[in-house]
């Protein structure tokens, strides 16, 4: 393993380090290369160019050195170039880069499988489909609940976010930029309330009612395949819902033949604490999405689930040219692996633990900061107006702003664009989280 690390990672010393204006010199003259030859729909947060990374540390062509609190979105949870991972991705390059499951399978593809009935919520009977996205993972979990109930329908949750391809772009709530112009849209899609705490102040029982109310009187259950949704929204904006509200959208769902799938691209693989936030909720979908943090940032996703449902789909169904890569695969079980040598659902928590203190500190300080939620490694705020619940975007892209000009990589979310979410890799120390909350801190201070 040290000289598979000695050939691939450079040493970064886990420390914020500016050294250059940001962008640097390097990186605007790489814009100028890209703006020639990439699409101008392919859009960057930050202005910077990344050219190694190691732990929870982004290092840029220039040198700068970056807190990085995004994590590539939530998928290198377990840390960048994390050494498990390269060593199992490399051998693997050595032995089989490729084979197409569907035409002669491999060992790693049903040692993923395995995994994931192990880890999922649920003690019954369980198989899997490997694929590359989250998205291409949450059209195949659709293609399967139709092809299980014989029925067309599909309902989402407001704030969702499912993807961009056709179908999860109709999935999808937020119009702008993930499906505006992009039409038509596929059909059979229907969007019902959710739980927003923060905003509708209602009990887990009132939302699942108004929601239920919803599925029954605008769809019809005889014609619904299924319920698809996040038990932490992600990009809607880190929306928990209210309690109870979950468990009894699944009793309905289960009482009319209506098959709940838990989108948990971006909560699960420990990212909350649990291997799957669905636990935080008593839920026990009867499909579970995965992608983003199994495999420490190779492309790989699945979809399990009850296998007398999974076993719907006639043979030749499901499947892909590159979906469950044995490159990938092998990452995926090294993962599984690092998530429990280190114990590292106890490091979500041990994160939340300091995250969600410090933010409520800064929320005393800073009045605009209205609502301060999430779980494990996956926290946000909700900024507003003073003395208000209306949204504050531009305090949003301030604050961002200001933290990657001082070596900070901060995300933001939310339908109203008016959060800024946290999902720092479960291998950050207490002292790079300390140093990004001071310069958050200094970043509210400026406004």
């Amino acid at each position: 393993m040290t000289d598979i690390l000695s050939t691939y990672v450079s040493p970064i010393t886990q420390e914020r380090r500016i050294t250059t204006a940001i962008p640097g010199p390097k990186s605007v003259a790489l814009q100028k290369r890209r703006e020639a030859v990439v699409a101008s729909g392919v859009a960057s947060a930050l202005p910077i160019f990344a050219e190694r990374a190691h732990g929870a540390i982004v290092v840029d062509v220039d040198g700068n050195q970056f807190i990085d609190l995004g994590a590539g979105i939530g998928v290198v949870t377990i840390g960048h170039t994390d050494a498990a991972v390269i060593e199992a991705a490399s051998k693997q390059l050595t032995e089989l880069t490729h084979a197409m499951f569907t035409i002669t399978p491999y060992e790693s593809y049903v040692r993923v499988a395995e995994l994931l009935a192990e880890h999922t919520p649920g003690d019954f009977a369980k198989k899997s489909v490997l694929l590359n996205s989250g998205a291409e993972a949450v059209e195949n979990a659709v293609k399967i609940a139709r092809s299980y109930t014989r029925r067309s329908g599909v309902a989402v949750l407001d704030h969702a976010y499912h993807g961009r391809t056709n179908l999860t772009m109709a999935m999808t709530f937020k119009a702008m930029p993930y499906k505006t112009g992009f039409g038509p849209l596929a059909p059979s899609v229907f969007h019902a309330p959710g739980s927003y705490p923060y905003r509708d102040g209602l009990s887990g029982a009132d939302a699942a009612a108004r929601t239920i109310t919803y599925l029954e009187k605008s769809i019809g259950a005889s014609d619904l395949a299924c319920v698809v949704a996040e038990p932490v929204q992600g990009e809607g904006g880190f929306i928990v819902p209210a309690d109870g509200y979950l468990v009894a959208l699944q009793e309905w769902c289960t009482a009319n033949g209506v098959v709940f799938i838990a989108d948990e691209v971006q909560s699960g693989m420990a990212r909350t604490g649990k291997y799957y936030a669905s636990e935080h909720f008593g839920l026990v979908p009867d499909m579970i999405i995965t992608a983003k943090g199994i495999a420490g940032g190779l492309p790989i996703s699945a979809v399990t689930g009850r296998a007398e449902i999974m076993d719907a789909p006639h043979k030749g169904g499901l499947g892909g040219t590159f979906a469950g890569n044995p490159v990938a695969a092998a990452a995926a079980i090294a993962v599984f692996d690092e998530v429990e040598r280190r114990n590292l659902l106890a490091e979500a928590s041990r994160i939340e633990s300091i995250l969600k203190p410090a933010l409520h500190a800064l929320a005393l300080k800073y009045p605009i900061i209205g609502d301060v939620r999430g779980i494990g490694a996956m926290i946000a705020i909700e900024l507003v107006q003073h003395g208000s619940l209306t949204p504050n975007p531009a305090a949003v892209a301030a604050v961002a702003a200001y933290a990657a000009q001082h070596g900070v990589i901060l995300l933001t979310a939310g339908t109203l664009g008016n959060v800024i979410r946290f999902l720092p890799s479960l291998v950050i120390s207490d002292e790079l989280l300390a140093d990004a909350i001071g310069v958050i801190d200094d970043a509210f201070a400026s406004l």
